[in-house]
């Protein structure tokens, strides 16, 4: 990580923060921050998968987002959308702008971002840093077998779909920070994680590489992020409510499931794969004790739409699919 030095008369110096807090041994890496350039070394017969999302304060996370879980979810971000293609993660850089050179801050910052990549075992190896409004920039750089990157085009007619743990709840808990509800304790504790600490399905998507054919993290709704995939790999889409996740118990019903099907910020997998592997499928949720949920299938017409299914075969409409930046 590198940036044009700014000393101030009782702050540390730009460089000297670096050093401090974001400059740590990379194992996987020849050469780390400190130069110009990190020197990386890909494993043999793979090809690197390399993704970049930015983290904006106002519009990605509230001002007062503590920093540690800041620093975790950077990073989290990053890392679910290679598990989306079925990647191990390896390398990440951060760029980005703060406000100000407040210690404290960054040091909690660095604390959850280093947290993260170590239980993802990945190393940072550079970056950029200038003065700014807080923006946070991340691109993780991941490897896998070229033949087996799950893909968003790769969806067939007759697959069956699936969802990965429980979408919906960070939505609520956004909700509840900003006070447009008000959630129980024991709901709150467990939507609010899933907001601020997400947990990127690192080791679903490797696992998958020979079982899915299609995927897609859940970043801005399931529908939002399953309308990409029939999109590209030219099909259409059923979703049954009742084989979706059981809706949390203590919300009202209405905003329950459209947080569900539309709420984003889940960073779970949604993906496509041969009815002939339910049963590969179904073992794999038991051996990572993570819940997987045949809640749809994909059709071969009208290309490009998704019907939502009630439990009584009715088709619903559901105009809000999920979150657009520009809409």
């Amino acid at each position: 990580m590198r940036g044009k030095a700014r000393s101030g008369k009782t702050m540390p110096s730009e460089f000297e923060l670096i050093r401090r807090h974001f400059t740590r041994p990379t194992p996987q890496a020849l050469l780390g921050p400190g130069d110009d350039c990190a020197l990386l070394v890909p494993t043999a017969a793979t090809v690197l998968a390399v993704t970049t999302d930015m983290l904006v304060e106002g519009t990605h996370f509230l001002p007062d987002t503590d920093p540690c879980a800041l620093g975790w979810k950077v990073l989290a971000v990053n890392l679910s959308d290679l598990a989306a293609m079925g990647a191990r993660p390896r390398w990440v850089l951060l760029a980005g702008s703060l406000p100000a050179g407040d210690e404290s801050w960054i040091a909690q910052f660095a604390a959850g971002l280093f947290a993260c990549a170590d239980r993802y075992a990945v190393d940072v190896v550079g970056g950029d840093t200038t003065r700014g409004p807080r923006n946070l920039c991340l691109t993780a750089i991941g490897e896998l077998p070229s033949t087996t990157a799950l893909r968003r085009d790769r969806a067939l007619p007759g697959d069956d779909l699936w969802l990965s743990g429980q979408t919906g709840l960070a939505a609520l808990g956004l909700a509840h920070l900003q006070g447009r509800i008000q959630l129980g304790e024991a709901l709150r504790d467990p939507c609010v994680a899933a907001l601020q600490r997400p947990l990127p399905r690192v080791e679903l998507g490797i696992r998958l590489r020979d079982l899915a054919h299609a995927a897609i993290d859940v970043s801005d709704g399931l529908l939002a992020d399953l309308a990409h995939v029939v999109e590209q790999s030219q099909v259409a889409a059923e979703v049954f409510l009742a084989r979706l996740p059981p809706l949390p118990v203590g919300v009202e019903r209405l905003l329950a499931r459209h947080c569900q099907l539309a709420g984003g910020d889940d960073y779970e997998l949604l993906f496509t794969a041969a009815a002939d592997r339910r049963h590969d499928l179904a073992a794999l949720a038991g051996e990572l004790e993570l819940p997987l949920w045949r809640c749809g299938r994909i059709v071969a017409a009208p290309v490009g739409e998704i019907r939502v299914v009630d439990e009584g075969g009715q088709v619903v409409e559901f105009g809000d699919r999920g979150f657009d930046h520009f809409a």
